[in-house]
């Protein structure tokens, strides 16, 4: 387990071996933030969002105080029972904590349509609330992974007028991500002094430009969700320093996002997809998830197989307009393999496969002469990802 993340002052954690994993590792969390915090959420589009989700979102509009977090057991299409479980479940925490249930926000991660147990909440309450401690992070990143084979940490600090400033973030995912939100959950906390408003806005910046532009599979989960959380505890106001704040924050969410892509399941491959030069940005973003959930594209990475015809493919079928074939280059890091929409006269199946080969690639699309380029992350499809969701549940 690691140590190198960075205390935030007055927020406290603590997690627990709690019955809900069948293999006794760490499943039931517990993040305290101490009075006068803040905190701003974003959470999954996907329209049958779990039970959790809709009560974190109700409880976002109250003095937040606690996170719940459980994996093993997403909640997640358990009708108005699991609504009602991930409820009593904050409710047994707020008589712990002396709180009101609507000062926690309820999260969940695992498997889908089994009703979320209560005897786990109710057993191990008092033992979380003992073991609540400014130290322990670290166990809580670690308690809220499902098929992740790593936890996922970072810390960045900025100075300010001569004072230091603190975001610390964890988070957790590994299969079904797909942006808004990716299958995810991440809590980040900070020092700074903010409102509400001033959070939302900064977290909806940095997940446009970090969660939502990652992509594994191109499933979107039920119970994805990220908290920013702001203790207040720090002699310095975010709207003194927003640019440096966003800076940071910005770093913080795109470290936790390519930590999740290299995690990918199964994945031997990082890959980022770069598209310009359309008419839109919106246009270069549709050509890049195209490439980038492409099956065959995917099994080509593994394989090392340069077969650029199916990222040329992929890109001529996206929904986008203007595009124009002889307006293509595509490149393999810096290698062209496609110039003028033909094969470059330089290129060799040799140095195909050798870029392929590599474990970071960058697939460069340009698609005409407009200053816009966006950019995704994604994975390679191996043997195990089909191995480890075939056998999810067993």
């Amino acid at each position: 387990m690691r140590n190198d993340l960075l205390q935030v002052a007055g927020v406290k954690c603590s997690s627990i071996a709690s019955g809900i994993k069948k293999n006794n590792a760490l499943d039931l969390s517990l993040i305290t933030l101490p009075e006068g915090s803040e905190t701003a959420a974003v959470f999954t589009q996907n329209v049958f969002c779990a039970a959790p989700v809709l009560l974190a979102k109700n409880h976002l509009q109250s003095d937040v105080r606690a996170l719940l977090i459980n994996s093993g057991n997403a909640n997640a299409g358990t009708g108005e029972k699991g609504f009602e479980h991930a409820y009593q479940s904050c409710q047994i925490f707020a008589d712990v904590l002396d709180l009101k249930p609507e000062q926690i926000l309820p999260f969940s991660t695992g498997v889908i349509g089994q009703l979320l147990p209560l005897a786990p909440f109710q057993d191990n309450a008092e033992k979380l609330a003992e073991r609540l401690s400014e130290e322990n992070m670290n166990q809580v990143a670690e308690g809220i992974l499902t098929t992740d084979l790593v936890d996922k940490c970072h810390s960045e600090t900025f100075e300010f007028d001569g004072k230091i400033i603190t975001l610390t973030g964890i988070a957790k995912g590994s299969g079904m991500i797909r942006p808004d939100m990716a299958t995810m959950l991440s809590f980040i906390v900070t020092d700074i002094c903010a409102s509400q408003q001033q959070l939302q806005a900064c977290l909806a910046q940095a997940v446009n430009q970090s969660f939502n532009r990652i992509t594994v599979d191109g499933d979107t989960s039920t119970n994805d969700a990220l908290t920013l959380s702001a203790t207040n505890q720090a002699d310095t106001k975010l709207s003194d320093c927003l640019e440096s704040f966003q800076e940071a924050l910005n770093k913080l969410t795109q470290d936790l996002a390519h930590k999740i892509v290299r995690d990918g399941e199964g994945a031997t491959k990082f890959v980022e997809i770069c598209a310009s030069g359309l008419a839109t940005n919106d246009d270069c973003l549709e050509v890049a998830y195209t490439v980038a959930h492409s099956p065959l594209v995917k099994t080509a990475l593994f394989a090392s197989d340069a077969n650029w015809g199916r990222i040329l493919a992929a890109v001529g079928r996206a929904k986008v307009s203007g595009l124009v074939i002889e307006d293509i280059n595509i490149y393999l890091n810096e290698l062209p393999i496609i110039t003028a929409g033909e094969p470059d006269v330089n290129y060799t199946e040799e140095a195909g496969s050798a870029e392929m080969a590599k474990a970071d690639i960058v697939i460069c699309i340009e698609m005409g002469e407009a200053p816009t380029s966006e950019s995704v992350w994604t994975t390679d499809f191996s043997y195990d990802y089909v191995k480890i969701n075939a056998e999810y549940r067993s």
